[in-house]
């Protein structure tokens, strides 16, 4: 039905036999596995019943689940007494001596953090120490078989960085930097290459440089780089993933614009990456082009641009897409799209926007569009649409932009502050009211991305560009489809119907203001044909509105 709330079972991958589950309440639950395979931690919300109803989305605790034993049994190690909107994380060392358990009030971008040596300490009851507590910097600890700690952090480090320690040597001024802070690009992941058949320990660290990956291999005991991996292209990587008994293979995802989501292998002794796995079939790609630029937004900060088009340069105004989100650090990277490619196919532009609110360029970047700052990333949008028909990409009249979730945000605000910028508007499961969106589903945990309502400074922040409060009578509107899903636990689909109302009564054209209102689905993900239905249809009302041809 989409409400997203997630059970947890668990299989025997190698006869795929179900042996234990349902454990309900897990969503957005880790799964931390004891060596072993007897014993697992796992994150899981307490029962409904003991909790006011608008508290029921939140509560969450670490456990310990025995497979096979009754989950209403578990031990819970940790969480009680704690922030009830506190998101955590668990993981187990490789070796299975270290328990690491992460908290971060709701989507904050800082974490507490903990560990417990489970050699010394039961592991049902385990004797925690800590490693960062009221800390503004997001850090978490990957142990090597050599008995070092690897911290990856951003603490006085906007784009990240990769120290080492001792255990025991907890405490950030006993960290030791082992790759600094690059200005150009961002710290994404680091994976530990080992064993008997290499001469000495390596790490593989992938970063972002604007949004694309960088993989090089470097030395375990100095950080120093050994050779840059050249990887299939400019795209993203998800990964890398190590063997749990670890040594020389790790494997990644790629994909980029024009390749689908492939899994390749890095083998530190050769020193290259080989194609491991394609998923089934066959896509035809066709022939497009993919660049990344700059522009210039109010403030003169310099923003990116990925577009994807026909031809390497304008050729002629064409419809166009832009596409946005800017916000909880999330970066806009290369990905394989359907939808952009049938765009593009049928003889459109697609633009996706790195605005600030994002992850692009660190955490920085992120600060720079949250909270009393959340008017950079609606400039950064509008300078971006502005980019596109100035440089002879497209014409107002053209533009058509689109926005889901934080997105949908987004593109409300744009509807409602630049409304001559395009010709099409499409915003999918959208907050729009910020006055009220703690009243409702996950808002409580967003107040440190936007700002809360009830504290009299920041209403002011919140009430200075909330669409729904932005929307004035007398104004012709672009053609706008707002699409909501009934059960829709992240963004209450309340927004996108009342704001639809709202417009259809303000706007003086004759452009139609639609809901697109979704039954039995969520916020994410769906059915294959569910998905397939909404991406036609808002491909099809933009390409009407953007004056695509055919």
């Amino acid at each position: 039905g989409g409400t997203e709330e997630s059970v947890l079972y668990v299989m025997d991958v190698a006869t795929g036999e179900v042996i234990d589950g349902p454990i309900d309440r897990c969503r957005y639950s880790p799964v931390a596995w004891i060596p072993g395979g007897e014993r697992f931690y796992y994150v899981r919300s307490l029962p409904p019943e003991l909790l006011p109803e608008s508290e029921r989305g939140f509560h969450r605790r670490v456990f310990l689940h025995k497979v096979g034993a009754d989950s209403a049994k578990d031990a819970n190690v940790f969480g009680a007494g704690m922030t009830i909107t506190n998101y955590y994380g668990v993981e187990v060392s490789r070796d299975g001596r270290w328990l690491q358990v992460s908290a971060a009030e709701g989507t904050e971008p800082r974490n507490d953090l903990w560990v417990a040596d489970l050699t010394t300490t039961s592991v049902d009851r385990p004797a925690f120490q800590h490693v960062q507590v009221d800390v503004d910097a997001q850090t978490s600890l990957t142990f090597g078989r050599d008995g070092r700690v690897f911290v990856s952090t951003d603490l006085e480090a906007p784009r990240g960085r990769l120290a080492v320690t001792e255990p025991g040597q907890w405490g950030s001024s006993q960290w030791v930097d082992l790759v600094a802070e690059d200005p150009e690009a961002v710290l994404e992941s680091v994976a530990i290459l080992d064993g008997p058949d290499l001469d000495e320990d390596l790490l593989l660290v992938t970063t972002t440089a604007h949004g694309v990956a960088v993989m090089t291999l470097r030395r375990a005991t100095d950080g120093a780089v050994v050779t840059e991996v050249e990887l299939p292209g400019a795209g993203t990587v998800a990964g890398p993933i190590e063997q749990p008994s670890g040594g020389p293979v790790v494997w990644f995802a790629y994909t980029d614009h024009t390749q689908v989501p492939t899994i390749y292998s890095f083998d530190a002794r050769t020193r290259q990456v080989e194609l491991y796995a394609t998923p089934p079939g066959s896509v035809e790609v066709p022939d497009v082009h993919s660049q990344l630029v700059t522009y210039d937004s109010a403030d003169g900060t310099t923003v990116r641009l990925f577009i994807v088009s026909p031809t390497a340069k304008p050729d002629r105004p064409r419809p166009t897409v832009l596409y946005g989100y800017g916000g909880f650090g999330i970066p806009m990277q290369p990905g394989f799209s359907a939808a952009i490619l049938s765009w593009v196919a049928a003889g459109g532009v697609w633009a996706v926007a790195c605005l600030r609110g994002g992850g692009d360029e660190g955490e920085q970047w992120h600060r720079d569009g949250m909270l009393d700052k959340k008017q950079n990333v609606f400039d950064d949008f509008h300078a971006a649409a502005r980019y596109l028909s100035t440089d002879g990409w497209t014409t107002p009249q053209q533009l058509g932009i689109y926005g889901g979730s934080n997105g949908g945000l987004l593109v409300g605000a744009a509807l409602t502050q630049e409304p001559e910028l395009f010709n099409a508007v499409v915003c999918v499961a959208p907050l729009l009211d910020m006055i009220r969106y703690t009243t409702s589903e996950l808002g409580p945990t967003w107040t440190v991305e936007y700002g809360d309502p009830e504290d009299p400074e920041q209403f002011g922040w919140l009430h200075a560009y909330s669409p729904y409060h932005r929307v004035v009578d007398g104004t012709d509107y672009p053609a706008t489809m707002f699409a909501v899903s009934d059960n829709d636990t992240r963004t209450d689909p309340m927004h996108g119907r009342k704001m639809c109302a709202a417009v259809q009564s303000a706007t003086s054209g004759s452009r139609p203001i639609l809901l697109r209102s979704e039954g039995n689905v969520g916020h994410g993900a769906r059915k294959l044909d569910a998905a397939v239905e909404e991406t036609a249809d808002t491909l099809a009302f933009l390409a009407h509105w953007t004056g695509m041809e055919g």
